[in-house]
């Protein structure tokens, strides 16, 4: 039944779905003619940390789409540019005096503290907060009602995903392909005459123009919005999707982890920035991959590969946000509390391979894949003992995928392991000796990756021994960890020395970002 209310519906910028539920809530329930939809471009948000510059372009040129594309529709849409969200929300209310207004809840928990708590009384009038529906398990959870203390293996919140909505399985208890996980077929070395293909390219419109423009004059970003070419609507996200089935799904499960120094996105597919601000819905996604194996577009291992970073990887950590926040966000179990090292910041100036190219890529792309930022980033950071919202941050500022939901979780906790390994039940580190197995970083390095210590040596080999050295007790009591503490027993006294020195040293001698 309709009524006579007037209802401004506002829409947040990570929530650019076809399917709006404010919108489909307040067109069947009041109609089109009695609503106003805003979107805010918030300025003291985009300046809250110094970010890349092409995640600012994606974001606020998809906003504008989505607006143009509602107004098209027939719908009355605005784009409100405004210091605050407040003041966004405070203008379009006293233009157009709603009844109501309808949003849906924030992905992160300070945006939705902030609509539970403070929305009506800095709107004056009734607030209606939609549930989120932009994951999966916004239909069903498995370990919905799993107390805190409860601890919950990311494969059997997976599992559990999978039989629900039936996929990949044979029947309700058989597996496609009669396994699981295929992760074990998915760690092959980058071949040396490795050519996988570009990434689709979307050339900026008078509407991107005018926010490159925008931002290239931010004073407090960085990176450069020279080169932006990635999607901004719905159909060119749709377009991106299909081109990586048909182009690069065959060889993402194998060379999944690999690492190339002269490769930024491998057959990595590179849809994250669309599925987290809206533009691609998951369980779509999901299904087009069971039909790509089904049509022998892609084997079973990148198949299932692909499913388990989106039914599985994507919606245990957004769950795991919800559950261990605010909490998380003071989590520290190694007490790490270096600041964040400028060459991370300055796009790369070390002479550490790796962290150089993936700083660099960092800076200019706003990306770099799902290995490099575990087992190079956030390994370094373990052990150098960086603080984890300082790393927490600076993903959060350079990463075009990167929210508070998702960083949170996997950073401080799958990354840092500083949870206490409530979300991954060890820590992700390793020596040279992973970095040169999966890339080809080593070989163009000014370090030995062979040395465990001296002037040469790897700063990750003489970090790594060091921080087994520094937590041995800990680590020794953790089964997963066990092999690695084991390997202490080749270090004598002379070497325990050695690494101890080395890493002080190392660790002294780095400049730190302030801010």
């Amino acid at each position: 039944m309709s009524s006579d209310k007037r209802v401004l519906i506002w829409i947040l910028g990570d929530q650019l779905l076809q399917a709006h539920p404010a919108i489909e809530q307040a067109k069947y329930g009041y109609g089109k003619d009695q609503m106003r939809i805003v979107l805010i471009e918030s300025a003291n948000r985009s300046a809250k940390l110094p970010y890349q510059r092409k995640k600012l372009v994606l974001l606020m040129s998809a906003m504008r789409h989505y607006v143009q594309r509602l107004c098209d529709d027939g719908y009355e849409a605005y784009s409100i540019p405004a210091q605050t969200f407040t003041e966004g929300l405070q203008q379009a209310t006293a233009s157009y005096k709603p009844d109501l207004v309808l949003t849906m809840e924030a992905t992160d928990y300070p945006g939705r503290k902030y609509q539970r708590e403070k929305l009506a009384d800095v709107l004056g009038c009734e607030v209606e907060l939609l549930p989120n529906t932009q994951f999966i398990t916004s239909e069903f959870n498995p370990y919905a009602d799993a107390p805190p203390d409860k601890n919950v293996v990311m494969e059997h919140f997976y599992r559990k995903l999978r039989q629900h909505h039936n996929v990949l399985m044979d029947d309700s208890d058989t597996p496609t392909g009669g396994e699981w996980n295929y992760d074990k077929d998915n760690r092959e070395k980058l071949p040396k005459k490795a050519n996988p293909p570009q990434i689709p390219v979307y050339e900026p419109d008078e509407i991107t123009r005018a926010v490159m423009d925008e931002v290239a004059d931010y004073d407090h970003a960085v990176g450069s919005v020279d080169g932006f070419t990635l999607a901004v609507t719905h159909e060119d996200a749709e377009a991106a999707f299909e081109a990586f089935v048909q182009e690069r799904f065959e060889k993402f499960g194998p060379y999944e982890d690999a690492m190339g120094e002269n490769h930024v996105y491998l057959w990595h597919s590179v849809l994250s920035p669309y599925i987290n601000i809206g533009l691609l819905d998951p369980m779509t996604l999901v299904r087009r991959a069971e039909e790509a194996y089904r049509d022998g577009l892609a084997p079973i291992n990148s198949v299932e590969g692909f499913i388990r970073q989106i039914l599985g990887w994507r919606e245990f950590m957004y769950w795991q946000y919800w559950r261990l926040m605010p909490d998380l966000e003071g989590s520290n179990e190694w007490n790490a509390q270096r600041p964040m090292p400028q060459m991370f910041w300055d796009g790369g100036q070390t002479k550490m391979n790796c962290i150089h190219h993936v700083a660099e890529r960092a800076m200019e792309h706003g990306y770099t894949h799902h290995i490099e930022r575990l087992m190079i980033v956030t390994n370094f950071c373990t052990l150098a003992g960086i603080e984890p919202q300082a790393v927490t941050n600076w993903f959060k500022a350079f990463y075009i995928d990167a929210y508070d939901w998702v960083m949170q979780t996997n950073v401080v906790g799958m990354g840092l392991n500083a949870d206490g390994g409530i979300i991954a039940t060890k820590p992700y580190i390793s020596s040279a000796n992973y970095i040169h197995k999966m890339g080809d970083y080593c070989k163009g390095c000014a370090y030995d990756r062979k040395a465990r210590h001296g002037e040469n040596a790897c700063p990750f080999n003489y970090l790594y021994w060091n921080f087994l050295l520094e937590h041995e007790d800990t680590l020794r009591s953790n089964p997963r960890s066990g092999r690695n503490v084991l390997g202490l027993r080749h270090l004598d006294d002379n070497d325990r020395e050695a690494v101890r020195r080395d890493a002080a040293a190392f660790l002294d001698g780095l400049d730190y970002y302030t801010e």
